[in-house]
C-alpha cells in the first residue's frame, strides 16, 4: 500500500491579477508587523515613527520626492533593460558593467568634445557614445552564448568586474586634480553635456524617458515580432527552431538591446544626474534590477511598482538610520525582512500546499 505524505506541493494554476496582488499586500502587512516588534524589542522605538520616518525620508520635502522620482526612474529603466533578456532566459548579470561602459562613453565625450561643439550636438553624441558602449559590452557575451553556448551568467559577471577597471583607468587618466582619484565634476562652469532642465526641474527629463521607455518595451515584448520570438526562445529553443525562428540571431539581438538600455542609463546617470565619472556610478542597480523585473513578472508596467518599493524602502532605511542614530545595518535588517516577505509570497502565488486527509476506515 502506498502511503500518501503528509504535506503535498503541487503547482497552482494562474491566479487573477487582484488574488495574486491581494497575496502580496498580506505579505507587507506581516513583514511590517514583524519588523514593528523587533524594533520595539531591539531598539525601544515607536513603530509607528519608524514608519513615518520612512515617509518623510521619501515624501518629506520637495527636493525628497523629487529625488526619489529619479532614482525610481533610473531604477526602472536598468530593470527594463534586463527584462527581454531574462524573458528569454539569456541570464544578463552585467547591468551593472554594461551601465558603467554607457557612463564611460558619456563622460569621454563630455570631457574631449565639451566646449568644441554645440551644446546639443555633444549630448546627442553622449547618446550615441554611450548607447554603442552598453552595446557592445552585452553583446560580447550575446554573441559567444549564440554561436558557442557559453554560460552567459557567468560571463557577463566577469565583465562587470573588467568594466570597473577600464572606468578606475580612466578616472585615473582624467583625474582633476592631479592625484585626487577622481575627475570632479565635469564642465562645471560651462555645463557642456549636462541634460537640460524641464519646468525648472533637473530630472524631469529623466522621469520622462522612463516614462517613454516603459511604454516602448512593453508595446515591444507584448505586441512585436521580435517580442514573440524572445517569448518562444525563452519556452523552448528547440520549439522556436521547429518553427523556424533564428535563435541565435534573436539571442544577439536580445543581449545587444539590454546592453544598449544600460548604456542609456549610464548616459543619464552621467548627463543628468552626477555629472562624473565613478565606478561606484551604477551602484548595483544591475543586480537590484533583476529583482525589479522578476518580481514585476517582466511587465513593465508591474515594474513601476516594485521599483518604487525598493527604492521607497533604501530611501527609507537610510532616513530612519539618520534621524534615530540607529546602527547603519539597522535599516537594512528592516528592509531585508520587507524583502524576504515579499519575494517568498512568490511561493504561495506559484504553488499550493495540500495536507494529507484522513481516509474512512471501512467497518467490517
Amino acid at each position: 500500500m502506498n502511503k500518501v505524505p503528509l504535506i503535498h506541493i503541487t503547482r497552482r494554476k494562474e491566479l487573477p491579477w487582484y488574488r495574486s496582488w491581494a497575496i502580496r499586500v498580506i505579505a507587507v502587512i506581516l513583514a511590517l508587523i514583524l519588523c514593528g516588534v523587533i524594533t520595539l524589542l531591539l531598539v525601544g522605538e515607536n513603530p509607528i515613527s519608524i514608519y513615518a520616518t520612512m515617509i518623510k525620508g521619501n515624501f518629506g520635502t520637495t527636493k525628497k520626492v523629487w529625488n526619489m522620482l529619479e532614482e525610481l526612474a533610473i531604477m526602472l529603466c536598468t530593470s527594463l533593460a534586463l527584462a527581454p533578456a531574462f524573458r528569454m532566459k539569456f541570464w544578463n548579470l552585467g547591468g551593472d558593467g554594461q551601465v558603467l561602459m554607457g557612463c564611460l562613453g558619456s563622460a569621454s565625450v563630455m570631457i574631449l568634445l565639451g566646449g568644441r561643439l554645440p551644446n546639443i550636438v555633444v549630448i546627442l553624441l553622449m547618446l550615441v557614445a554611450a548607447i554603442i558602449a552598453g552595446t557592445i559590452w552585452a553583446g560580447i557575451p550575446g554573441f559567444f552564448k549564440a554561436r558557442f553556448n557559453t554560460n552567459e551568467t557567468l560571463f557577463t559577471l566577469m565583465m562587470n568586474y573588467i568594466a570597473t577597471q577600464i572606468v578606475a583607468f580612466f578616472v585615473v587618466v582624467w583625474e582633476n586634480p592631479k592625484g585626487s582619484s577622481n575627475i570632479g565634476i565635469i564642465n562645471q562652469a560651462s555645463r557642456e553635456g549636462w541634460l537640460p532642465t524641464i519646468f525648472n526641474q533637473k530630472y524631469m527629463i529623466i522621469i520622462i524617458v522612463a516614462v517613454l521607455l516603459t511604454v516602448a518595451t512593453y508595446v515591444y515584448m507584448k505586441y512585436t515580432k521580435h517580442g514573440y520570438e524572445i517569448s518562444v526562445v525563452g519556452e523552448s529553443e528547440s520549439t522556436a527552431k521547429y518553427i523556424g525562428i533564428k535563435v541565435r540571431k534573436v539571442i544577439l539581438r536580445t543581449a545587444a538591446l539590454s546592453g544598449a538600455i544600460c548604456g542609456l542609463v549610464g548616459f543619464l546617470l552621467v548627463g543628468g544626474v552626477s555629472h562624473t565619472l565613478t565606478t561606484s556610478l551604477s551602484a548595483g542597480r544591475g543586480f537590484t534590477g533583476v529583482m525589479v523585473a522578476w518580481l514585476g513578472k517582466f511587465n513593465p508596467f508591474f515594474m513601476i511598482l516594485t521599483s518604487f518599493i525598493l527604492v521607497f524602502l533604501d530611501k527609507g532605511a537610510k532616513e530612519i538610520t539618520t534621524i534615530f542614530g540607529l546602527n547603519d545595518s539597522f535599516g537594512s535588517i528592516l528592509t531585508g525582512l520587507i524583502l524576504f516577505f515579499i519575494i517568498g509570497c512568490e511561493f504561495f502565488l506559484n504553488y499550493q500546499i495540500s495536507f494529507r486527509k484522513k481516509q474512512n476506515k471501512e467497518v467490517a
